[in-house]
């Protein structure tokens, strides 16, 4: 089957009524749905199926084994994500395969199709928590601790799963298999339209992060406390949403956003106690990042010293700037024939195992320009040649 056909088989499972686009998330019932997919699908090729102690699922064309060709992305999604960020990757490695079997190729290396478990973080808030995982760039215990909004642990929802949570960490026998890895997605901009071509190779990710911004104040009532009494969370924090854009607007190809803020207790008629907001922090180079979010500190330090408040600031995660194996780039763009090359803002799982195997990036035109929303879109006819281009790299790499 194409890889469109496949990913329209998707249609439907984790449909956010509220939102609008997609909400799956790892091991919530719309996500299990797509694990089971994938599964059945997997198996339909032939391929022997396995998912290792963090939850990743491998899919083996032949037996596992050393210098490994390995591709795949991820199916879970932001809330209220877009039809094609992880899913396309998946569904086109399995058409990519299924294109390569009719042939009548068969790979000369070990050869696995993957899914990373979390690669979003819209449910424990770590992206690429299978991937860090795997290559031990997370502490296992601290993964372990996750919580999502509804205060169960990443540990509980593992063993819900099936898994051990005790075994969660550090893979790197698994690791060590891996000889290349390339990972198709969704482009997430519209630089492939303005360059009239419908897939990209991949050449760097920017570094970015995720912190945690907690303000404490004093709750109390809407109506019957004067401004004057107020020791509001609600204040500092709004400075310090509004401080991250005009931070970021002073840098060059910086991007600071809050897209999630939780006040407690959230009524209309009270004055929050504490107010929790998330910034993704993401500027080229190794120390632009950590810069911004340092002034940001500042700021809502000062903040919320002035409205008698205290601020609690925790590093959920951070990579630096990734630049993709170099002769790996090359054989890629020589395989494809010199297909534009295009530097990313959004981070993947391939940029996760950058710094461990040789790893690289294939993108697919998306001519809205639009990611992590229900907009995001990409047409069946270029889904389908990202698919055969995909099958292409797969044949060289594992020839």
């Amino acid at each position: 089957m194409t890889a469109s056909g496949l990913l329209g088989e998707l249609t439907g499972v984790g449909a956010d009524r509220t939102r609008g686009g997609y909400s799956r998330h790892v091991f919530d019932a719309p996500e299990r749905e797509l694990r089971t997919w994938f599964v059945e699908r997997a198996q339909r090729l032939g391929l022997g199926v396995e998912t290792d102690l963090n939850g990743n699922i491998w899919a083996w064309w032949g037996a596992p084994g050393p210098d490994a060709v390995v591709t795949g992305s991820h199916l879970d999604s932001v809330p209220g994500g877009g039809a094609f960020d992880g899913p396309l990757g998946v569904a086109s490695a399995l058409a990519a395969v299924e294109l390569l079997q009719g042939k009548g190729f068969r790979p000369g290396k070990p050869f696995a199709v993957v899914v990373f478990a979390e690669e979003e973080g819209g449910r424990f808030g770590v992206p690429c928590l299978g991937s860090r995982l795997l290559t031990g760039t997370i502490d296992a215990g601290k993964a372990r601790a996750l919580r999502d909004p509804d205060g169960i642990t990443f540990a509980e929802a593992a063993a819900k799963a099936g898994l051990d949570p005790e075994r969660i960490g550090p893979d790197p026998e698994r690791l060590g298999r891996i000889g290349r890895f390339v990972e198709l997605h969704v482009e997430q901009g519209r630089g492939l339209v303005d360059l009239g071509s419908p897939v990209a190779v991949g050449s760097t990710v920017i570094a970015h992060g995720r912190w945690r911004f907690s303000f404490s104040g004093q709750g109390n009532h809407a109506g019957a406390t004067l401004i004057s009494d107020r020791r509001d969370p609600m204040i500092p924090a709004a400075e310090t949403v509004v401080a991250a854009r005009r931070l970021a607007s002073t840098a060059a190809d910086a991007r600071a956003t809050v897209g999630r803020l939780v006040p407690t207790p959230g009524g209309t008629n009270v004055i929050a106690s504490t107010v929790d907001l998330w910034v993704d922090a993401r500027v080229p180079g190794d120390t632009g990042t950590l810069s911004l979010v340092e002034e940001l500190t500042g700021a809502a330090r000062a903040a919320a010293e002035a409205e008698g408040c205290r601020v609690e600031i925790t590093r959920e995660s951070y990579s630096d700037d990734v630049v993709f194996d170099d002769a790996l780039r090359r054989d890629l763009g020589t395989w494809l024939g010199s297909p534009p090359e295009l530097p990313t803002g959004a981070g993947h799982d391939a940029a996760i195992l950058a710094g461990f195997v040789p790893s690289g990036m294939l993108y697919v035109r998306n001519p809205t320009g639009i990611s992590h929303s229900p907009e995001e879109f990409a047409e069946s006819a270029d889904v389908d040649e990202g698919a055969r281009a995909l099958a292409e790299v797969l044949e060289k790499m594992s020839a």
